[in-house]
C-alpha cells in the first residue's frame, strides 16, 4: 500500500484517539473538581488560538465579505454548535461516564436526519431501500440511546484492569466510576447531539453564503467563547474556580483546545477533502471502543449490559443510516451522469465524492 493512500486511514485514527483521549482527561479533570461549564470556556479560548492563524495563512486573501447576515448566522451556529452543544456534552460527562458519553455522539446523523425532514431539506422515501434504512437507522439509534439513558441490567464481567491509572482515582475519588447511575447525564448527551444537529442544518447556509470554513470557524469560536464565559461566570463567579493552576485542570483544558478542536479539525479537514466526509464519519465508533477500554483499563469503568446493548444499537444504526445515503448520493451523481449532454462528442467525467451526511459543504467537521 502507498503511504499517501494509507495517511488517511492513520489520520482518521489518530482524530478518533484523540476524541477518546478528550473523554477521558476532561472526565479526570471535571471529577478533581473543575467545572464542566468553565472547561468549555477555556476549550474554545485555546481553540480560537489555534485556529486563527489557519484562517489567516488559508483563506486572507480569498475570504468573501463579511455581511451581517452573515455575522447572524454564524452566531447561530455559534449558539447550537458550540455552546449548546459543548455545555451540554461537559455536564452530561460529569454526570455520566466517558463510554457513555462517546456512545451518544453517534446519535448525530440520525438527530440531524430528523431535523433535516422537518426542515425540509431531506425527503423521506420509504418506498425505497435508501429511505427504509435512513428510517430504521434512526430508529434503531434512539432506541438504544434510551436503553443507554435508562437501563443498565447486570455487570458484565471482563476482569481487572492491571494497569489502573493511581492519579486519576486519586484525585477522582469514586465519582470516577460511580456517576453512571443518574439518568439526567444521558439525556444532556442526547440533547448535546440535538444541538449539534441543528448546527448541521443552520451550516448549509452559511456554507453557502460564505465558502470560507477556517474564518467561519474562528468567528464561531470566538463567540461560543464569550458565551461560555458567561454563562459559566454565572454559577462559577470565584477566581478558584478558573485556576488553571491545579495539572490536570491546565492538560484537560489545553488538550481539549488543542487537540480535540484544533488538530482534529485540520486532520479531519484534510482528509474529508481527499476521501470525503461519509469516510471521516465511519471512523466515529472507533472513538467508543477506544474509550471503553481506556475507562476500563485506566478508570475502573464497570461496564454493564445495558451500556454495551446500547452501544451497539447505536453503532448499527449509524451505519443504516450512512449506508442509506451514501447509496442515495450514488445514485445522485449516476442520474446527473446521464442527464448530463455530451460536449464535442465526448462523455463529461464525474469524479465520485462521498456527500457529507453532515449537510454541510464538505470541509467542516463537527465541533465536538
Amino acid at each position: 500500500m502507498v503511504v499517501g493512500e494509507f495517511l488517511p486511514f492513520l489520520f482518521m485514527l489518530v482524530v478518533q484517539m484523540g476524541y477518546a483521549g478528550m473523554n477521558i482527561t476532561s472526565k479526570v479533570a471535571m471529577d478533581a473538581g473543575m467545572k464542566p461549564l468553565v472547561l468549555v470556556a477555556y476549550r474554545q479560548i485555546f481553540a480560537t488560538l489555534v485556529i486563527a492563524p489557519l484562517a489567516y495563512i488559508f483563506e486572507w486573501k480569498t475570504r468573501p465579505k463579511i455581511t451581517k447576515a452573515i455575522v447572524f448566522q454564524i452566531f447561530l451556529c455559534s449558539l447550537t454548535g458550540i455552546t449548546a452543544n459543548h455545555a451540554f456534552y461537559f455536564v452530561g460527562l460529569q454526570l455520566s461516564t466517558p463510554t457513555i458519553g462517546s456512545a451518544m455522539t453517534n446519535l448525530l446523523p440520525a438527530f440531524t436526519f430528523i431535523l433535516a425532514v422537518i426542515f425540509r431539506q431531506e425527503t423521506v422515501r420509504v418506498k425505497e431501500a435508501t429511505g427504509i434504512a435512513k428510517v430504521l437507522g434512526t430508529v434503531t439509534c434512539v432506541g438504544g440511546a434510551m436503553i443507554l439513558s435508562f437501563y443498565h441490567g447486570n455487570i458484565i464481567n471482563v476482569g481487572e484492569s492491571k494497569i489502573l491509572w493511581d492519579y486519576a482515582v486519586k484525585i477522582g475519588g469514586s465519582n470516577t466510576t460511580n456517576n453512571s447511575s443518574s439518568f439526567l447525564g444521558p439525556l444532556l448527551l442526547m440533547a448535546s447531539s440535538l444541538g449539534w444537529a441543528a448546527w448541521f442544518i443552520i451550516q448549509v447556509k452559511v456554507s453557502a453564503n460564505f465558502p470560507a470554513p477556517y474564518t467561519s470557524t474562528v468567528m464561531m469560536l470566538f463567540m461560543g467563547a464569550i458565551e461560555c464565559i458567561f454563562i459559566a461566570l454565572i454559577p462559577e463567579h470565584q477566581v478558584s474556580a478558573w485556576s488553571l493552576r491545579t495539572p490536570v485542570r491546565l492538560f484537560a483544558s489545553l488538550y481539549a483546545g488543542l487537540i480535540s478542536s484544533g488538530l482534529a479539525f485540520y486532520l479531519t479537514t484534510w482528509c474529508i477533502q481527499r476521501k470525503g466526509a461519509l469516510y471521516a464519519s465511519v471512523f466515529s465508533p472507533f472513538m467508543l471502543i477506544m474509550v471503553a477500554i481506556f475507562s476500563w483499563a485506566l478508570l475502573r469503568e464497570k461496564l454493564y449490559v445495558g451500556t454495551a446493548v446500547g452501544s451497539v444499537l447505536i453503532v448499527v444504526g449509524l451505519y443504516t443510516v450512512l449506508w442509506g445515503k451514501d447509496k442515495e448520493a450514488k445514485k445522485a451523481i449516476e442520474e446527473e451522469q446521464v442527464s448530463k449532454p455530451d460536449i464535442n462528442g465526448i462523455d463529461l467525467e464525474f469524479q465520485q465524492t462521498a456527500t457529507p451526511y453532515s449537510y454541510s459543504n464538505g470541509n467542516r467537521r463537527s465541533p465536538i
